[in-house]
């Protein structure tokens, strides 16, 4: 797993040391002497995590954090402070900042290592949720960095699991004051709570009584429903092995006791600010595909995913052996709807129309919008005749019951036209399908519309 790190420090020694070490690992190092260097080359998108000091001349690293975080360019890249600085004050002021972890120095290799490596699983995650989230830009969605960087952190729900009375107690108090939390005093029953619950972080104890608290946290990250959600792993001092051994399966943070009220608020702020964030990336890019397949007014899918997807259906009728039903329907005298009572009017015709094609197919059919006032309908395993009973039965739903338009202050008649054929040959193309479906239509629109004609391969 390779990254490329910015080591931000302005005495070259200092840069050297963190340069080999992380060098040694096969990381990309960058290096930079101060805070100005080190937001530019962030700006650009050069790095991918920052090892950033804190005692700098022009600019200190509170400061070059805290700009960080607050331009939506950059606030999504995690920055580790590396410093000489060890009191609990500094400590917080950097998380406060919005860091993603405070380090001591001197630091030992093997935890500057470990959360170098679990930060550079959580920001190529992110960087690949980014990319794909682009094309929600381009089509007209929202991008969530803005929303990010004025999110406070506060607000979420936290599962916090700890089976010693007088911690749960203490933290679960401090939470609080700016969540809400549930306890589950019972290990074995946490994995169940946290997957039904919708939490925003778990936060684990790591000296369960009978219990191992790292197996409960890589079972939260194998579970569909909780592997997204952020974990914030606590033990005593002694345990600081199996910390770093939690960094490896994929615990986000982690706090030593005695634990600090105000650091442990920081942190859990900075793993909640993070889980919305990446929810958000995740809900553009669902929304993106769904907005790509979809046509927008009617809920049906689109001719693009159509013509994708009825290729796959024909290639699997002809494997099998199996027939296959397609029809195209059109609304009979739709301009005459939108010349008459406005091309609102017609958007309504258009919805409702779906709603009763939608109620009178299967689920394995397949509906979609193919342009305009016309629409195809896929019927896998259906022959010619069950199609005919399924048109016809389509055909007297729409005639059979006005179109309500203009908010339900006026309704109008509405009938369609469908012409329907099958795919009986194996390997017939898919083209000359559609060419005969459309043929029946030509022909159901010139014997007088409002009805359903066939046409056999």
């Amino acid at each position: 797993m390779s990254a490329r790190i910015l080591v931000v420090d302005d005495v070259p020694a200092n840069v050297k040391l963190l340069e080999a070490r992380l060098s040694a690992e096969y990381f990309d190092v960058m290096t930079a002497s101060n805070g100005t260097e080190a937001l530019a080359i962030s700006r650009r998108a050069e790095c991918d995590i920052i090892l950033l000091d804190v005692m700098m001349p022009d600019m200190d690293g509170f400061e070059v954090c805290r700009r960080l975080k607050t331009d939506p360019a950059t606030h999504h890249i995690p920055v580790v402070m590396v410093t000489a600085l060890d009191s609990p004050a500094d400590r917080n002021r950097g998380l406060e900042a919005g860091a993603d972890d405070f380090l001591t120095k001197p630091v030992s290799d093997v935890v500057l290592i470990a959360r170098v490596r679990s930060l550079t699983r959580l920001k190529m995650m992110t960087d690949e949720l980014r990319m794909r989230a682009i094309t929600s830009l381009e089509i007209g969605m929202q991008a969530p960095e803005r929303s990010a960087v004025a999110d406070t952190g506060k607000g979420g729900r936290i599962l916090l699991v700890d089976d010693r009375e007088s911690s749960y107690e203490r933290l679960a108090t401090i939470l609080a004051a700016e969540h809400t939390v549930d306890v589950e005093p019972n290990p074995t029953e946490a994995l169940f709570h946290a997957a039904e619950g919708n939490y925003d972080l778990l936060i684990v104890s790591l000296d369960l009584n009978n219990f191992d608290g790292l197996r409960l946290c890589s079972q939260a990250r194998s579970l569909e429903r909780t592997r997204h959600v952020p974990i914030l792993a606590i033990a005593d001092p002694e345990n600081s092995t199996r910390l770093l051994r939690g960094l490896e399966i994929g615990v986000n943070d982690y706090l030593l006791r005695p634990i600090d009220k105000t650091e442990l608020l920081a942190r859990a702020r900075t793993q909640i600010r993070r889980r919305r964030y990446t929810d958000h990336l995740r809900d553009n890019v669902q929304n993106s595909i769904e907005m790509a397949i979809t046509d927008a007014l009617t809920g049906l899918h689109n001719r693009r995913y159509m013509e994708s997807h009825l290729a796959t259906l024909a290639e699997q009728a002809s494997l099998r052996g199996k027939p296959l039903a397609l029809m195209i329907l059109d609304i009979d005298y739709f301009k005459s709807i939108n010349d008459n009572y406005g091309h609102d009017a017609g958007d309504d015709v258009l919805r409702e129309f779906a709603v009763r094609v939608r109620k009178s197919i299967r689920g394995i059919d397949l509906a979609c919008r193919y342009g305009g006032e016309e629409f195809v309908i896929v019927m896998p395993e259906t022959d010619l005749h069950v199609a005919g009973m399924v048109a016809e039965r389509l055909r007297r739903s729409i005639a059979g019951e006005p179109f309500a338009i203009h908010k339900g202050t006026k309704r109008i008649e509405v009938t369609i036209s469908i012409g329907l054929t099958t795919l009986e040959r194996k390997g017939e193309a898919v083209a000359d399908v559609l060419k005969r479906a459309d043929t029946a239509l030509y022909r159901a629109k010139h014997d007088g519309r409002n009805r359903v004609v066939s046409q056999a391969a």
